[in-house]
């Protein structure tokens, strides 16, 4: 009899989840942050989910956010037209970087010494956050607003994907667009692996997978609903993926086979990633809610307790809810 996926639900968000992001893995574990359109990110322990801390100070929707790979710092981007800069240990709001219209993405360089933002006015921006209050470096050349740019190439190289349905790769130093994708509709999400150099983007009932240096092609897999956002494991074994239809699709990565599915939310996702041991992967959903997923379900890891087989039981047990508590506006 097959095990059954138990996730584990994160409440204390009262608005649309609409991005992920994991640390790396520090002497503390690995966290995870989530953007919330209720502008108030959270940090979370990444193996149980547990709630560490709220970070309040935008005015508005969060769109992105992100962790430097130590989890010492955080950055979010917000529809108050900026981004911002934490202490992730503390709490504290260290840098508010003014934009001229929403910022949709943010992302640390590997040094954590520079950010890259992105958003609806069309530039790319890189901030020296050793100087704050120099000038960024700009990188114009989207016609519509960007969803998402990202380091890649040991931060010499930068992605960017926009409504103006292209991904964009661009040299940092000449802030020129080295090659550019086209599609037949906008990219919904985007994710780079280093490893390997792996691009993984969705755009349609699509999930493609290119090289991040060159762009050239190396598979694409249809599923049967619009998909919002895939993630590829770790090891490149399999990928999974969320969207329209409030399921989580696993796949095999080297046969496209559809392996498992699951009814994970009650609205659509608009995140999935998985963690950096691979373990887990996370969902953000329309729902408010962010939940944790087992890659193999039975396993003892984090919340999760080794299923013996006399233990199996046919029905799906219920959710097991994270101790988070719940945080008023």
């Amino acid at each position: 009899m097959a095990m059954r996926q138990t996730p584990l639900t994160c409440s204390g968000h009262t608005r649309p989840v609409v991005d992920l992001a994991f640390s790396g893995i520090t002497p503390y574990g690995y966290f995870l942050i989530s953007a919330c359109k209720d502008g108030k990110p959270m940090l979370r322990q990444g193996d149980t989910g547990d709630w560490i801390g709220t970070f309040l100070g935008h005015k508005g929707a969060v769109w992105g956010a992100t962790l430097n790979k130590e989890a010492t710092k955080a950055a979010t981007a917000a529809a108050d037209f900026t981004a911002k800069v934490w202490d992730a240990v503390s709490g504290e709001d260290v840098l508010t970087l003014a934009h001229k219209h929403i910022v949709k993405s943010v992302n640390f360089s590997q040094d954590s010494h520079r950010l890259l933002t992105g958003g609806n006015d069309k530039v790319l921006r890189i901030y020296d956050l050793g100087k704050p209050e120099a000038e960024p470096q700009k990188l114009p050349g989207h016609t519509a607003p960007i969803k998402k740019a990202l380091w890649c190439n040991n931060d010499k190289q930068i992605l960017s994907a926009a409504d103006d349905k292209t991904i964009r790769l661009w040299d940092k130093n000449s802030t020129e667009t080295v090659k550019m994708l086209t599609f037949d509709k906008s990219v919904s999400s985007m994710e780079y692996l280093p490893d390997g150099e792996i691009l993984v983007i969705t755009y349609g009932k699509t999930i493609a997978f290119y090289n991040a240096l060159s762009l050239d092609l190396i598979k694409t897999v249809d599923a049967t609903a619009s998909i919002y956002s895939a993630s590829l494991h770790p090891d490149k074994e399999f990928f999974v993926a969320g969207g329209d239809d409030f399921k989580l699709y696993k796949y095999d990565y080297n046969s496209k086979e559809e392996l498992e599915s699951y009814k994970g939310h009650f609205g659509p996702i608009h995140s999935v990633r998985f963690s950096p041991d691979g373990e887990l992967y996370g969902s953000g959903s329309e729902d408010g809610t962010l939940r944790l997923w087992q890659t193999a379900v039975g396993k003892t890891y984090g919340l999760w307790k080794a299923v013996l087989p006399e233990d199996l039981i046919s029905e799906n047990t219920d959710a097991v809810y994270c101790t988070v508590p719940e945080v008023k506006a």
